[in-house]
């Protein structure tokens, strides 16, 4: 499946899920889409999960919240959009889908 097939099946399935956010995409769809350089994933996991648990060689991290907050990075949206093009495809990853869904949903209120 090229680019377009895979963000707009991405985007139909937001849609039909009600999602707050642009996209929703497999593991092996996301793993095709960033091999192949049409998006960059962005972890929003925190940095000790980052250093200690491993990464995505090339994935930037964004915390999403701290190691300990309880709260958010209120500013998680505004160090996105400072860091990357607001039509770039962005593919955000955690650990089980929790945090990187609710880090979507603050970047497309933003």
């Amino acid at each position: 499946m090229d680019r377009k097939d895979l963000l707009d099946l991405a985007t139909a399935r937001a849609r039909a899920a009600n999602l707050e956010f642009a996209g929703q995409v497999t593991p092996a769809e996301a793993h095709q889409l960033f091999e192949e350089g049409l998006a960059t994933i962005v972890d929003v996991r925190t940095r000790p999960e980052w250093e200690f648990v491993g990464h995505v060689e090339g994935a930037p991290l964004l915390e999403w919240r701290a190691y300990g907050a309880r709260e958010p990075d209120p500013r998680f949206a505004e160090k996105l959009a400072a860091r990357f093009a607001k039509d770039e495809p962005l593919l955000l990853l955690c650990r089980s889908g929790v945090r990187s869904r609710e880090a979507a949903v603050a970047a497309a209120r933003a």
